[in-house]
């Protein structure tokens, strides 16, 4: 968090291209960890019929973060200038950091600061959530284990999906609504609320609410997973409808229920990382599908502007888009298979 703080004022200072990209590559290096921290912070906080609804709120702040970042970044880049979008970025970073150092505790220091009972611990426990004395020995070789099994393939690849479907809209929605029908930035920004708006209902009542009552009435981890994401992959390929839409309207709501799609398939997905991995190796699980997934995710961007340069229209773009949605759920089903703990590495054993 300190590191990506330090990010965003450097890149408010920084006067030419080197300086950015040395700043935007500070940025990676401090959020890299965030994501899989959440992951094992879940594992180690939630029963497993309580990890949709933690999982959808955890990325779900993401979304609405484009819900009210990306106008209030509009706003101030057109009335002030992009530094003061960095500077902004910047000083709610300290903030957050602030929060989260007085704020968070592990479960165990939870109850040894009175903030949590007993029971409640137990209870945790009890619904399969992840011991935090489990210790992870030989680090880099569980990684090299994990890299052997198809369900981590199976996981990242399924998640990778989403990622690059994910980058694609977080990076090309705004230039697809100026270039199709010429809003401007602050148009842009308002319009990108919406289906981000949408996939942030629909992630916290279908993937949180739904599918964990779904979880605690019928036992069925596997089953119950598989179908939400499934069907929401599906719903994900909507988006290639806003290439060949003629009137923003009809584009956002193809796009929207897109995102509905991909916002509905991460908590079912990333919460299989704490079902899979073997005790003591949730972080490492989940920066190996975090890694995987951003490392194809960071293709989106680039695969996008080419396409959209040979062809002069997005209409390539969301077709591929398409294409890799439908690879995912392919991993997610076939690869990834069933959806039990993986044997601890032999030396762990």
């Amino acid at each position: 968090m300190f590191l990506w703080s330090v990010a965003s004022f450097l890149s408010a200072a920084a006067g030419g291209l080197g300086l950015l990209l040395v700043a935007r590559l500070l940025l990676g290096v401090g959020e890299a960890p965030t994501v899989p921290a959440g992951w094992k912070a879940i594992g180690q906080w939630f029963p497993k019929q309580e990890r949709g609804t933690a999982t959808a709120v955890f990325d779900g702040c993401a979304k609405i973060s484009n819900v009210i970042g990306i106008p209030i970044m509009a706003f101030l880049v057109s009335v002030f200038s992009w530094h003061a979008a960095f500077l902004f970025t910047g000083a709610l970073s300290v903030v957050y950091l602030v929060a989260w150092w007085l704020l968070y505790r592990t479960p165990s220091a939870a109850v040894a600061d009175g903030r949590m009972s007993d029971e409640e611990l137990a209870y945790i426990h009890d619904g399969g959530a992840e011991g935090e004395g489990v210790l992870a020995e030989g680090s880099l070789r569980g990684v090299g284990y994990l890299l052997r099994r198809r369900k981590t393939w199976g996981l990242a690849l399924g998640y990778a999906s989403y990622t690059y479907a994910y980058y694609v809209l977080l990076t090309w929605l705004p230039g697809y609504l100026k270039q199709q029908f010429g809003v401007n930035l602050l148009q842009g920004g308002l319009y990108t609320m919406i289906p981000w708006l949408v996939a942030v209902i629909a992630q916290f009542l279908i993937a949180g609410v739904l599918m964990d009552r779904w979880v605690a009435r019928t036992g069925q981890v596997t089953r119950v997973r598989r179908i939400v994401l499934v069907v929401s992959m599906l719903a994900s390929l909507a988006v290639t409808g806003a290439a060949y839409s003629d009137s923003i309207t009809v584009a956002i709501i193809f796009i929207s229920i897109g995102a509905a799609g991909l916002a509905v398939s991460v908590p079912a997905g990333s919460s299989i990382v704490s079902l899979i991995a073997p005790e003591g190796y949730t972080g490492s699980l989940g920066g190996i599908v975090n890694f995987v997934a951003n490392l194809i995710g960071i293709a989106a961007p680039i695969v996008t502007g080419m396409v959209v340069d040979a062809t002069g229209s997005f209409a390539g773009a969301f077709v591929v888009t398409g294409a890799v949605l439908v690879a995912g759920i392919v991993c997610y089903t076939a690869v990834l298979g069933s959806m039990d703990r993986m044997a601890a590495p032999p030396a762990a054993r």
